[in-house]
């Protein structure tokens, strides 16, 4: 009987165990580049982890290093930069148009909250603001990826 509990409950442990290593196997790794002063980088890091992204947090007193690197346009440009999958992920842009993007895969840079949208994930902060998530291509054209309607 000691051996078939102990056989049962080395079954168990082995299925749990393979369960989290399959769930972590499908985050998706983002490398994220922000400033040391933005308080709201971090809790769009949490929108984003919460979305199954795994994130390599990186703090850089050179943001605009950063973005000369990545081809981001000055009129794009936002608090945080974040690459995944060779795309560019400027600012406050939700999880779920990122996972559009790594879906359909269009041929841009990546995508861009350009500022910081009141309401965005990272800037609930009471008001909320109709906001416009771009793509971005190399030759510089713009074109809206994804409205936002502001919170009622």
């Amino acid at each position: 009987m000691k051996v078939l509990k102990l056989l049962l409950s080395a079954l168990l442990l082995a299925g749990c165990t393979s369960i989290q290593a399959e769930n972590a196997a499908t985050d998706t790794e983002m490398t994220v580049y922000r400033s040391p002063t933005c308080s709201c980088c971090g809790k769009w890091i949490e929108h984003v982890k919460s979305n199954h992204f795994a994130v390599k947090d990186i703090v850089s007193s050179d943001m605009d290093a950063i973005k000369e690197k990545y081809g981001i346009p000055d009129k794009l440009a936002s608090c945080h930069t974040a690459i995944v999958d060779g795309y560019v992920i400027e600012g406050h842009v939700p999880a779920a148009d990122i996972q559009k993007l790594l879906t359909s895969k269009p041929n841009v840079v990546g995508l861009s909250a350009p500022g910081m949208p009141m309401g965005s994930p990272g800037m609930e902060m009471g008001g909320s603001q109709d906001y416009d998530v771009v793509s971005f291509d190399k030759d510089g054209k713009v074109q809206v990826f994804s409205a936002h309607k502001a919170s009622q």
